[in-house]
């Protein structure tokens, strides 16, 4: 999944169904992980806590590590692949590796 569902009044996660309202000049600006570390395209970061992903049971384990990570605008600033899927994941779900 690379990109948002968009909804009639907004955006929905098609990971983990979150909503929200996307503003005119939503741009990325500064993403921090769950340490308050400034995260940047390319980074590694490793997941720290248990993520459940729509159609994958299981979803992502704690500890798993996501290369070099590309930031997006949105809600889930994180697009990261894990098992050759593209997920979205929010930035305080993970830390820097």
């Amino acid at each position: 999944m690379a990109d948002p569902l968009i909804a009639e009044d907004g955006y929905e996660c098609g990971t983990c169904g979150h909503e929200w309202i996307a503003e005119l000049d939503d741009g990325v600006g500064e993403v921090r992980d769950a340490n308050g570390n400034v995260l940047s395209p390319g980074d590694d970061v490793v997941v720290i806590k248990d993520l459940k992903l729509d159609g994958k049971s299981g979803g992502v384990k704690i500890g798993t590590k996501v290369k070099s990570i590309r930031l997006v605008p949105g809600d889930h600033p994180i697009e990261g692949k894990i098992d050759g899927r593209s997920i979205l994941i929010i930035a305080n779900k993970v830390k820097k590796a």
